[in-house]
């Protein structure tokens, strides 16, 4: 299990216009009035000198970005914040954390099951897109005018994998080169998307988890368990002359 609780109260740490979390004392002066702290200019950011500040921050990173599935309204992350405050002050919570802490695995569930169906449903909607049977949707960017690769052909492409928060896990082109595999040998997404490309196409996949990697996302990777992912695929080639001649 993720621990999302704990990325949460990071990513709390780092939303822009929050004030630091402080101790009060009996000298503390009452927080600002909250017309007055957007006011306030912002704190500079801590630079990034030693080890140890790089490594707390990439720590704050990793932590945040498990924390996307629970989609936070602006109101929610002020609780976190409250949360995160009271606990470095030692204040005495208003609610027993033995009874709501078993409950945010749940909620975190909940939210990103309202997530991907906000994010297939949108991606649905994007003219031109087309929604399979499986319920991949398949949206073309670029037409192609090479051959249509079947099932057991082996294919060549340049893609881009994100997450539905924009966030990017893969990508060909960074690593500069694109890369071949038979397409049925990849997670059904690709195998019936890819089937309706041609040559030299770019199209926009977007993937249910059931077509994608369900609970059991790629060991080492940034995708969460029933994560909705989204690939824009360029079909560079189709080696060999088992492909359909358009």
């Amino acid at each position: 299990m993720r621990m999302q609780w704990m990325a949460a109260l990071v990513l709390a740490l780092g939303v822009p216009g929050f004030a630091q979390a402080q101790a009060p004392t009996k000298t503390s002066k009452p927080a600002a009035a909250p017309e007055a702290a957007a006011k306030a200019p912002a704190a500079p950011p801590v630079e990034l000198k030693t080890d140890d500040q790089k490594t707390i921050y990439s720590l704050g990173l990793t932590l945040g970005q498990s924390v996307t599935a629970l989609a936070l309204t602006p109101e929610e992350i002020q609780l976190l914040q409250r949360g995160l405050q009271d606990a470095l002050s030692g204040a005495t919570p208003p609610v027993d954390p033995k009874e709501y802490t078993p409950k945010i695995q749940a909620l975190a569930k909940s939210r990103q099951a309202q997530v991907n169906v906000t994010t297939l449903d949108r991606a649905s909607k994007e003219a031109g897109a087309t929604r399979l049977p499986s319920g991949v949707i398949y949206r073309e960017l670029k037409a192609g005018t090479g051959k249509t690769p079947r099932a057991i052909d082996t294919v060549k492409v340049h893609y881009r994998g994100t997450l539905v928060d924009g966030s990017e896990f893969d990508s060909s082109y960074k690593r500069g080169e694109p890369i071949e595999f038979p397409l049925n040998g990849v997670i059904p997404c690709w195998t019936q998307g890819v089937q309706k490309m041609k040559v030299g196409a770019k199209a926009k996949l977007t993937c249910p988890a059931s077509t994608a990697y369900g609970e059991r996302p790629p060991p080492g990777s940034r995708i969460p368990p029933n994560a909705v992912l989204q690939f824009d695929v360029e079909l560079v080639d189709v080696p060999g002359n088992t492909a359909v001649s358009p």
